[in-house]
C-alpha cells in the first residue's frame, strides 16, 4: 500500500477536508438559491391579508359591478343605477325578504339602511352566500322580470342589490357588508371604517 495514500497520513485528511468544505458550500449555495423559491410558499402574513384594499371606481359605469379579494373572500362593488335604487324601496320587493330592515347584524351600522351601503349609488357586499358558502352571480330577472339581483348557483338562494335575501329560499341571513370608506369621489377603500365610526367585520352574524 502507498503510505500517501494510507488511511492516517495527512494526505488523506486533507483530500477529507477538501471534500467537506465542497459539501457544505454546496449545501448552502442550494439553500441561498432555494430561499426565493421557498418564500413564495409561505402563506401571507394575517395583518396582510386584512389590509385593506383601494378600488378606483372610476370607469365603473352605472349597472356595471367589479370583485376583490378582502381576507380571502370576493367583494362585489355595484354601481346601482337609480331605477335600481328606486326597485330596493319597493313594498312589492319588501314583502319578500326575510330580513327587510337588516336588523341581523351582518353589515356596519352605517349600512343598516334600505341600501346597506355607505352611499346609495355603491353597492359592497362579501359574496359567500350565507346558506353553504358559494359564490352567488349576479342575474338578472331571478326576482322579478328585467330587475338585476344575485343568485347562488349551487342551491338558489337569491338576494336583491342590496345582499338582502329572500324569504324562501336555504340562505338564512343577509349578505354580509365589509367595513368601507371612500376615499374620494371615485376611490373606495374596502376594510376600514370612515373616520368617527367602529366596527369589527369578525362580528357579523355569519359569513
Amino acid at each position: 500500500m502507498n503510505e500517501a495514500s494510507s488511511p492516517g497520513s495527512p494526505e488523506v485528511g486533507r483530500r477529507d477536508l477538501l471534500t467537506l468544505v465542497t459539501a457544505g458550500s454546496a449545501i448552502a449555495g442550494g439553500a441561498a438559491l432555494s430561499w426565493p423559491f421557498l418564500q413564495t410558499l409561505t402563506p401571507p402574513s394575517d395583518e396582510a391579508a386584512h389590509a385593506p384594499v383601494d378600488v378606483d371606481l372610476s370607469t365603473l359605469t352605472p349597472g356595471q359591478q367589479v370583485s376583490i379579494l378582502w381576507r380571502g373572500s370576493p367583494v362585489f362593488i355595484t354601481r346601482r343605477p337609480p331605477e335600481a335604487l328606486s326597485q330596493l324601496k319597493s313594498p312589492a320587493l319588501l314583502q319578500r325578504l326575510r330580513d327587510p330592515d337588516s336588523r341581523v347584524l351582518q353589515q356596519p351600522p352605517y349600512a343598516t339602511n334600505w341600501h346597506r351601503s355607505l352611499i346609495p349609488e355603491y353597492g359592497v357586499l362579501v359574496g359567500v352566500c350565507t346558506h353553504l358558502g358559494c359564490v352567488p352571480a349576479a342575474a338578472s330577472g331571478v326576482i322579478s322580470p328585467g330587475q338585476q339581483a344575485f343568485a347562488c348557483p349551487c342551491h338558489g338562494s337569491k338576494f336583491d342589490l342590496a345582499g338582502r335575501v329572500l324569504s324562501g329560499v336555504p340562505a338564512p341571513y343577509n349578505l354580509p357588508v365589509p367595513p368601507h370608506r371612500m376615499l374620494s369621489g371615485t376611490k373606495m377603500r374596502v376594510g376600514e371604517n370612515p373616520d368617527g365610526q367602529s366596527f369589527d367585520f369578525s362580528s357579523v352574524v355569519q359569513i
